[in-house]
């Protein structure tokens, strides 16, 4: 093998500068193809003679060709034959890695293309090194929004991602641990703070649907995320929010409060209150019939028409504290109550048995 690398003069070596640079495993050095074999690849190294890519990386002579200049890392300075054993995979990593902290330091936005996913996030590979995306930083439009209990729903959410183009930055990234962290959030920031600034309480807006939960509706609103929480779905006692819209139903709600980068937003709000005019002619003293939807330690509450709903509380049972809720009502029992008090401003009517 060595009787195939360029020859050289004495001067020559002297006046090279690789004459006097020691070779350093892990470190890159660049050479000039000497030769394409089936199962090694030649390269001269100048003054530090040749180097030699093993037979487990010659699939890459399918791109190199004899005279071409190449970049390859050092994997053992000297083997038995005298050659510098050489990895073209490695440096191609190697300058892979230096990109990659060049475009985290810079801020850059680069594009991925997920691979597999797991609960946990989606799987990336980028510049041949492997990476992940985890779900907490995804964007509103991709972020899984599903009830706790739903993980294989989570996981299909996900899947759906596998094979399709998201811009994000780069998040952490370690050579030595071999570790690349992906955010869309992070990408995505700036655009969404500027939408976020033009947004404002009272707003209507148009947002899909992109998750529903027990405890709500999110919706993605041009890019920034909104919920719309069970109490501001409908007038009416709501029990379960996917009675009302589905994942991937354009809506329009109202905003009612913004913070932290999110949007708190009412669907309700959009129609008149049924309970204001349920009460307009309800009076003090006046007798109702009502029926007992719930029992607590503290009371019964009695839905006295289809919108409005009153507390009877404990105190109004009888004589003495020790008044069991339970012993006097049962459920969806009807009775006759007599009305202690409206409070229209917080929505509250307070009952009597008396």
């Amino acid at each position: 093998m060595m009787a195939e690398a360029k020859k050289m003069t004495m001067e020559e070596l002297l006046a090279s500068e690789d004459s006097v640079k020691q070779l350093i495993e892990g470190e890159t050095v660049k050479g000039t193809v000497i030769s394409v074999k089936k199962h090694e690849i030649l390269i001269d190294l100048g003054a530090n003679g040749v180097g030699m890519v093993s037979r487990k990386e010659a699939s890459y002579s399918r791109n190199i060709e004899e005279g071409q200049e190449v970049v390859a890392s050092i994997v053992d300075t000297e083997m038995k034959d005298g050659c510098v054993l050489l990895s073209m995979r490695k440096a191609v990593k190697d300058k892979a890695w230096e990109e990659i902290a060049k475009q985290m330091e810079d801020g850059e936005i680069v594009e991925v293309t997920p691979y597999d996913a797991n609960r946990g996030g989606l799987l990336v590979d980028y510049e041949g090194i492997r990476g992940f995306l985890p779900v907490s930083h995804l964007a509103a439009d991709h972020y899984p929004r599903v009830g706790s209990s739903d993980k294989d729903e989570i996981l299909q959410r996900l899947n759906a991602l596998v094979g399709t183009n998201i811009k994000v930055k780069i998040l952490d990234a370690s050579k030595k641990d071999n570790k690349l962290i992906f955010s869309e959030k992070e990408a995505t920031k700036d655009v969404l703070a500027e939408r976020f600034a033009e947004m404002k309480v009272d707003d209507v807006v148009k947002g899909r649907v992109t998750g529903v939960v027990d405890f709500g509706v999110f919706l993605n609103v041009d890019g920034v995320e909104g919920l719309v929480h069970i109490s501001e779905i409908s007038w009416e006692r709501v029990n379960n929010p996917a009675d009302y819209v589905k994942v991937g139903e354009e809506i329009e709600a109202k905003i009612i409060a913004i913070d932290n980068e999110r949007l708190s937003l009412s669907m309700k709000q959009l129609t008149p209150d049924p309970w204001l005019s349920e009460v307009e002619d309800l009076k003090k003293g006046a007798k109702i019939e009502g029926t007992v939807t719930r029992i607590t330690p503290f009371g019964a509450f009695v839905q006295i028409s289809p919108a409005v709903e009153a507390l009877v509380h404990v105190s109004e049972l009888g004589e003495g504290s020790d008044v069991d809720p339970e012993k006097v009502f049962t459920m969806n029992e009807r009775k006759e109550f007599k009305v202690l008090d409206i409070d229209k401003e917080n929505r509250k009517i307070s009952l009597s048995l008396n």
